[in-house]
């Protein structure tokens, strides 16, 4: 059975995430990796535990599938997830020119042609198609794909290994090998961005930074930005759309005014949070959180989709309003580890869904959507859509 903090029902947590949430002091729950840990669920304690690297560490490696400790050790080089500062802001500090909104701003031209493509596609190849692999996931893999420097003909493979990596569902020595196959993939980019950079973000960090990383943080801050860069917006995308075209008086307000898309696309982010936690936590000392003693070496998993939906964040959070006003939501999580990709993550949805429902004005269902649950990243497996 899935874990609490994992459990969906359609664009909802499990309604006992609330309950949990309303209860005081913590609850314990079993992790997909083996231990409990402490469930974090209200806004403000889930704020504080993210903030908090004195307290609470990424870099114990619970959330790596089993491989020995020198592989371990090789993977947490770069992986921004796994490290606390002051190791996380070195390189955390060399990655935030290329996420810069000027830098995002120019991107946009080519990101508006790439969906622009993609529902040329769709047109062409007539209704019914799959939402899911003609529009949601292509999109951001290619651009991921051009920002980095990877072969957009690769992206079947690393699809699929990135999906593997991040199903619950696969034996964890499947999960493993996966990783290392993608790290493996990774390297021989790196390399090649070594030999000679070009002018993708590999390249970019080998010319300004080249003396400053090592391989294995090259390989480790790519293997992350190729998977998160994709896998996080696809799945907004798709479930994105699945969503608004259940609240049709929603669509309606953004038909008529598609100027409150970033309304739209904020309130998708916190009303779907599509990722189920923030990286998981140690605790560094003994401590407490709600009143509950948290003792030194205790695992602590927050719950982004409760703190989103969390009353003490908005009025009537379970109600989904393009028109909410703007709010410090969790959805990409919080502190120093807020993610360094929010900015072309929100110009890529921006883009995608005035393009999709400007283009296709009588989008609909088409057939049953597949959700896909025991997954680090909710979302849609398939989804049928017509116009």
């Amino acid at each position: 059975m899935l874990p609490l903090h994992m459990r969906r029902q359609e664009f909802h947590p499990d309604p006992e995430l609330a309950v949990a949430r309303e209860q005081p002091g913590l609850q314990r729950v079993p992790t997909p990796y083996g231990p409990q840990a402490w469930l974090v669920t209200r806004y403000d304690d889930v704020r504080t535990v993210l903030r908090n690297a004195e307290l609470f560490s990424y870099a114990s490696g619970i959330n790596l599938p089993p491989m020995s400790e020198e592989q371990a050790k090789r993977l947490r080089a770069g992986a921004l997830l796994m490290m606390d500062p002051p190791d996380h802001t070195r390189l955390r500090r060399m990655l935030t020119p290329e996420f810069t909104m000027r830098r995002i701003r120019r991107l946009e031209p080519r990101v508006r042609e790439i969906v622009a493509d993609h529902l040329d596609a769709m047109e062409r190849t007539g209704a019914p198609t799959d939402l899911v692999s003609q529009f949601a996931t292509p999109i951001p893999s290619l651009v991921i794909c051009e920002l980095l420097g990877v072969p957009y003909g690769d992206r079947n493979d690393f699809q699929a290994l990135s999906a593997t990596l991040l199903d619950f569902n696969r034996p964890p020595e499947e999960r493993g090998k996966a990783q290392m196959e993608l790290s493996a993939y990774m390297a021989g980019l790196v390399g090649r961005a070594r030999a000679e950079p070009g002018e993708d973000l590999l390249g970019m960090l080998v010319r300004e930074h080249g003396d400053d990383l090592t391989t294995d943080e090259l390989v480790g801050i790519g293997g992350l930005l190729l998977v998160a860069g994709h896998e996080t917006t696809a799945n907004m995308i798709g479930l994105g759309t699945l969503a608004l075209l259940r609240h049709p008086e929603q669509l309606a307000l953004f038909r008529e005014d598609p100027a409150k898309v970033d309304g739209v696309v904020e309130e998708l982010l916190r009303w779907l949070t599509i990722v189920h936690q923030g990286a998981t936590k140690v605790a560094v000392a003994d401590t407490e959180i709600a009143g509950v003693p948290i003792a030194k070496g205790d695992i602590v998993v927050v719950s982004l989709p409760a703190a989103n939906r969390d009353p003490a964040l908005t009025e009537d959070p379970d109600r989904f309003d393009i028109e909410r006003p703007d709010l410090a939501h969790v959805a990409f999580g919080y502190g120093a580890h807020h993610c360094i990709g929010a900015p072309l993550a929100r110009m890529e949805m921006r883009v995608a869904f005035s393009a999709l429902f400007e283009r296709f004005p009588g989008l609909r269902e088409a057939g049953e959507p597949e959700f896909r649950s025991f997954n680090v990243v909710y979302g849609l497996s398939a989804f049928p859509v017509a116009w």
